[in-house]
């Protein structure tokens, strides 16, 4: 069984590996479009941090990302040019190290009874606290898959890991 020490360990490393992918990059590498559709990378990384923002709501923790949640939330228009909501790309990464602090003491609080507790998500579908987490976390690790694509978008012709 998965335990609060196991959860925090894989978010962890979903934040090294964010940082691997994004070393040496900058703001304007973290705005670059893919020529395939979807959104960049700035994007990405924004709705990582706002996807963290609704596991700290869902464990009773005050959201911390503010009025920059609203931009990269799921389905918002590609970002295509630097908006007034448009969070620095060492913004969002060193918000990904805060959050992880707060993800860490969230999970180590979070007791049986809290992870067992029925939801309604979506379209009226019910889950526990802990499924509804696990499949935050699965959603988190499918972008930061995404991130290596971004980096040689970049022109980082490497492999990092």
């Amino acid at each position: 069984m998965i335990n609060s020490n196991d959860l925090s360990e894989a978010f962890a490393r979903n934040v090294s590996i964010v940082k691997m992918q994004t070393k040496d990059l900058v703001h304007a590498d973290s705005l670059i479009q893919p020529p395939f559709g979807g959104n960049c990378l700035n994007w990405v990384l924004g709705h990582i941090a706002e996807n963290r923002d609704r596991i700290l709501d869902l464990l009773g923790v005050a959201p911390t990302l503010g009025e920059a949640r609203a931009r990269y939330q799921r389905g918002t228009a590609p970002m295509k040019q630097v908006e007034p909501a448009t969070m620095q790309l060492a913004e969002i990464l060193a918000w990904l190290d805060r959050t992880q602090d707060a993800l860490t003491a969230a999970f180590a609080q979070t007791d049986d009874a809290a992870w067992a507790r029925a939801i309604t998500v979506g379209n009226n579908r019910t889950m526990t606290v802990a499924q509804r987490v696990f499949f935050l976390y699965f959603h988190e690790t499918y972008h930061v898959g995404q991130t290596e694509l971004f980096r040689q978008l970049a022109g980082k012709h490497d492999q990092v890991i």
